[in-house]
């Protein structure tokens, strides 16, 4: 293991950078704002629900919620609103026949489609005045981050 030479005060400042941005990032306007910049008709609280599914789908319900920060109950019920919207389905599934999950429909996929398309649009944006090494730095290191974090070791595509 690499001697980590990271300052109290660097700690903070990136705590601090990661509060903003997960705060940014979980303003009900934001989603509000990305589902009319998709020109989609969506739920502001179906929004998240959706996005998770896409990505990380198959995805049981529980995982989900508390991925999401929600109660189970409150997700299954909004999991069920996508049900009927045609977005996602529920099932049973295949490793674990007692865990219910969620995946997206072609309909679904269609509509994230659209959300991926305004975030791009939104990135390139708050990217205009990077240089291309900079932003490689920036996607390499928050994976790197991401990983360790989650007890990943970083393997050589990400380093």
């Amino acid at each position: 293991m690499k001697n980590t030479h990271i300052e109290s005060r660097q700690i903070r400042e990136l705590h601090g950078a990661l509060i903003e941005i997960a705060s940014l990032m979980n303003r009900p306007q934001r989603d509000e704002q990305m589902v009319r910049e998709a020109g989609i008709a969506l739920d502001r609280a179906l929004f998240p629900l959706l996005v998770g599914i896409e990505r990380l789908g198959p995805i049981g319900i529980v995982e989900l919620a508390d991925r999401a920060g929600r109660d189970y109950t409150t997700v299954s019920r909004q999991v069920a609103k996508l049900e009927s919207l045609g977005l996602a389905e529920r099932r049973q599934s295949a490793a674990d026949r007692r865990v219910n999950e969620a995946v997206v429909t072609p309909k679904g996929k269609a509509m994230t489609d659209k959300i991926d398309a305004a975030r791009e649009r939104n990135a390139r944006a708050i990217f205009e005045t990077w240089d291309a090494h900079e932003i490689a730095e920036l996607v390499r290191l928050m994976r790197k981050f991401a990983d360790a974090m989650k007890g990943e070791p970083s393997d050589s595509i990400h380093s």
